[in-house]
């Protein structure tokens, strides 16, 4: 079968949740199926982007989105009931290039990556389509709003009106409609059947890398995303002060690309911040506990994968958990307030056998429950299923 993949985003490098989706399900695709590529790009392109797709893409359009238009875009979207987003990655110079693109290579199926790229689909009736709403958007614009501060929450509280209208009224459109957890499922309003599919593993996090465990405390992501940000602050300003005064000497690593001002405020003697890493899977394995302190986003965590693959114990919160869907007390620790998140931390940095029976327990839930390579045969059987 001949499947386009419509993204928001050109997905390499990996440091972004949907860009890591996306690569991982084209290239487990690529084996049985020819996938051709269209995606948009508000940022430099990576030098070596079209290299490592081209590995798994007959054919790539990246259509970049000039600044001028990106700020047009974002002003006149006050004036659009469509959501910000959606307005600010739709361009008619962009639909021109896609229409020539479906003309020369008559795709078979149509796989949307978030509802950002629906408005380029609207008028391909004819071709069968899947949607992958990722998470539930509007849920988590819901969330964010009541964290932000005014004027910030009030755009945020627009933004998540919005997408919930969007969410439903485009969910007609699609074949297929697919999200990353049976939480976030039950969270969006849309009256169509939704296929969960989680994400899997690279299997470069299951490789044994010997290392010493000269870091204690880690976060990962991209820490120029918001909930990211806030879980950062939240780690190194709320939890670790509690955590100092039974282990003093305690350091945290956040690891990630493009730091936030306010994440690199929080560099001191005590705390990393590394800004990109090269090899992120020789930061996990060299770790004694990843805490994922996570209070305002949805969806699966990545970064709970990558380090549970990684044998390191795990700590994070309830609302993380839920999609992750990890036993409290034998795959993770789960703590919802700074006091509980900071005992948790305490007590495995304390307990060397506790620690690796829980890495032990968590590596193995993993490997039995999250694979790139089996999420994509489900989501061909689910493709195909309108290509017979």
């Amino acid at each position: 079968m001949r499947i386009l993949f419509v993204l928001s985003r050109v997905p390499y490098p990996l440091e972004k949740g949907d860009k890591l989706r996306a690569f991982h399900l084209i290239r487990e695709l690529s084996t049985n199926h020819e996938i051709n590529l269209f995606c948009l790009a508000d940022e430099k392109t990576h030098p070596e982007a079209e290299k490592q797709l081209k590995q798994y893409c007959s054919e790539i359009y990246i259509h970049r989105v000039p600044l001028f238009t990106r700020l047009f875009k974002l002003f006149i979207s006050f004036f659009s009931p469509k959501p910000f987003q959606v307005e600010y990655f739709y361009s008619k110079g962009a639909q021109k290039k896609f229409d020539e693109f479906i003309e020369d290579h008559l795709p078979q199926h149509i796989f949307c990556q978030l509802i950002r790229t629906a408005e380029y689909v609207k008028k391909y009736s004819l071709i069968p389509k899947t949607l992958d709403y990722m998470d539930a958007f509007s849920i988590g614009m819901e969330r964010m709003a009541e964290k932000a501060k005014w004027p910030l929450s009030s755009i945020m509280t627009e933004e998540f009106e919005r997408l919930q209208k969007y969410e439903q009224s485009i969910a007609s459109l699609f074949d297929h409609h697919l999200i990353i957890s049976e939480q976030d499922k039950g969270c969006i309003k849309i009256k169509k059947h939704i296929d969960v599919l989680p994400n899997g593993i690279d299997p470069v996090f299951f490789q044994n890398i010997t290392t010493t465990k000269h870091r204690d405390i880690l976060f990962t992501g991209n820490m120029s995303y918001r909930p990211n940000v806030e879980s950062a602050k939240f780690l190194v300003n709320e939890i670790m002060p509690l955590v100092w005064q039974k282990l003093p000497n305690a350091k945290v690593t956040l690891a990630g690309a493009n730091p936030a001002q306010g994440v690199s405020a929080l560099k001191s003697q005590k705390v990393e911040v590394t800004g990109w890493v090269d090899d992120i899977s020789e930061v996990y394995h060299s770790s004694k506990v990843f805490v994922a302190p996570m209070l305002i986003n949805s969806g699966l965590q990545n970064k709970l994968l990558e380090a549970m693959a990684c044998e390191v114990p795990c700590i994070t919160t309830s609302l993380a958990n839920n999609a992750l869907g990890a036993r409290n007390g034998e795959h993770i620790r789960i703590g919802d307030s700074k006091e509980e998140i900071a005992n948790e931390i305490t007590s495995i940095l304390s307990d060397e056998q506790l620690a690796n029976a829980l890495g032990k327990q968590g590596k193995e839930f993993v490997l039995g429950n999250y694979s790139w390579e089996n999420e994509a045969k489900r989501l061909s059987q689910i493709m195909e299923l309108t290509n017979i």
